[in-house]
């Protein structure tokens, strides 16, 4: 296999937000990310002797890779009930533990799979680390990956002829549901609707799993065992997780992947929903109705999709600096918010009235917290609607899926942006025509002077607009 690129290592202690409501005068801060890249490093906030941390990293890796994680710079002196750092293989509420740090050292783990959650708890004691990862391949025998439709499965060939097993025997739960053998692979896409896809659920996932077969040489008597590989892609909070191992063979192989919900979220140009928009920057009128509606892309019928919170941010990559708040937890923020009724479970519709960020950007980007349940799970979330504050019942799941759309931009903006420039063109036209000799013109000088006075009148009129404008965070369209 090729060599494994890693990006530029990232340094994040992002996330970050303090609550004064701590007994010794201190801050309680809540901070961590979701790590992407292929490496990086990560460390604690600064914390005072008085200060509470509960921080939580979730490292996310490309498909097929393992994480290697070092840690470095360890100063916890509190003791184990108030200084620890957790390291789970996998998310943290359903994985198992790694390891518990209490005390300074220099410890590395590696992950089963592509994601792994680091937690630091300090109480009173200003405990601090620092640490780096990296992305080392995993084996090659086996690739697992969960698409939004379908399990995408792939055994290498030579390595079944290897065990003594012939390919042409190999076989889902469903018969019928057969692989394409090429000279290399052979490829399952399993759906996680049919091919004896089974489903099942409990507190924090939804589990889809099946079994590839392959049995053992000799129609009389065998002296190997079958060959089992059992496949599971379970859906728990921000991933999908992908499990595949081998039961009941030579061979151990463990091998778990994560990936993620395809959920789209798209606009409309009328409460029909019939024509969907399909041209950005998406150019507006002021005070316009806009429709939203969010799909769900996964053949498995029995889920719904729910819309808790949605806000606006003039920067597509920054939803923190300056935003306004639509929705929040399924409650509306903003006065003009609105959902409507949707067709099928799998689709949440809402709107609400343009607006745009006064003085300060032309275009509005919007993100959108969608979760994802299972279809008449009462008790989850997606049947809650508003709620300031949710329990989850021991036997309800969901997922949550962030989306970002936009940008949205006010016409008038535009046509004034369109209105500078040919303004600018027309200056400089006149600038040209000025500076050639007069026997060469061929444009009376009364017609020059007139497209002058207009250029002049123009931008003029535009900056006299921009300072009657009030400084204020946003305004309605």
């Amino acid at each position: 296999m090729g060599k494994h690129s890693a990006e530029t290592p990232m340094l994040s202690i992002a996330h970050c937000q303090g609550d004064t409501n701590n007994p010794r005068g201190g801050q309680k801060i809540i901070c961590g990310d979701i790590l992407f890249k292929s490496s990086g490093t990560f460390q604690s906030p600064s914390l005072n002797p008085s200060d509470k941390a509960d921080c939580l990293w979730q490292i996310h890796v490309t498909n097929n890779f393992l994480i290697m994680l070092t840690f470095d710079n360890i100063q916890l002196q509190g003791g184990c009930q108030n200084d620890y750092i957790e390291i789970y293989d996998g998310p943290p509420k359903s994985s198992p533990l790694l390891g518990r740090i209490c005390s300074s050292s220099h410890l590395t783990y590696t992950s089963s799979s592509n994601f792994m959650s680091v937690r630091f708890y300090s109480r009173y004691s200003s405990g601090s680390f620092k640490a780096q990862y990296q992305s080392l391949p995993a084996d090659q025998n086996t690739t697992l990956l969960c698409l939004p439709t379908y399990m995408y499965a792939v055994v290498d060939r030579h390595y079944l002829q290897s065990q003594g097993y012939s390919v042409g025997s190999i076989s889902l739960a469903d018969p019928q549901c057969r692989p394409k053998i090429t000279s290399t692979e052979v490829i399952f896409n399993i759906s996680y609707s049919n091919c004896g896809t089974s489903r099942q659920g409990n507190n924090e996932t939804i589990t889809y799993s099946n079994v590839i077969k392959v049995p053992a040489p000799g129609q009389v008597i065998k002296r190997q065992k079958d060959l089992h590989l059992h496949i599971s892609c379970k859906m728990l909070q921000n991933t999908w997780v992908q499990v595949m191992y081998i039961a009941d063979d030579v061979i151990d192989v463990n091998k778990t992947q994560y990936g993620r919900y395809e959920v789209s979220l798209t606009f409309y140009n009328s409460s029909s929903f019939q024509w969907p928009v399909h041209d950005f920057p998406y150019y507006v009128e002021m005070n316009q109705n806009l429709f939203l509606q969010a799909s769900l892309h996964s053949s498995d019928q029995n889920l719904t999709v729910f819309v808790d919170t949605c806000v606006a941010s003039p920067n597509s990559s920054d939803f923190r600096t300056l935003v306004y708040e639509l929705s929040k937890s399924g409650c509306a923020s903003d006065s003009t918010y609105s959902l409507f009724p949707s067709p099928r479970s799998d689709i949440a519709r809402f709107g609400f009235n343009a607006f745009s960020f006064v003085n300060r950007f032309p275009s509005v980007f919007l993100r959108c917290e969608l979760l994802v349940c299972r279809y008449h799970d009462f008790p989850s979330r997606c049947y809650q609607g508003c709620v300031s504050r949710f329990r989850r019942n021991a036997d309800s799941s969901h997922e949550q899926v962030n989306v970002v759309v936009g940008p949205v931009q006010l016409r008038e903006a535009h046509t004034e942006s369109r209105n500078i420039r040919l303004a600018s063109a027309i200056e400089a036209k006149g600038e040209t025509l000025s500076s050639e000799p007069a026997a060469s013109s061929h444009i009376p000088l009364a017609v020059t002077t007139m497209v002058l006075v207009a250029a002049a009148l123009t931008v003029g009129g535009f900056l006299w607009k921009r300072r009657l404008q009030e400084a204020i965070p946003y305004q309605k369209l």
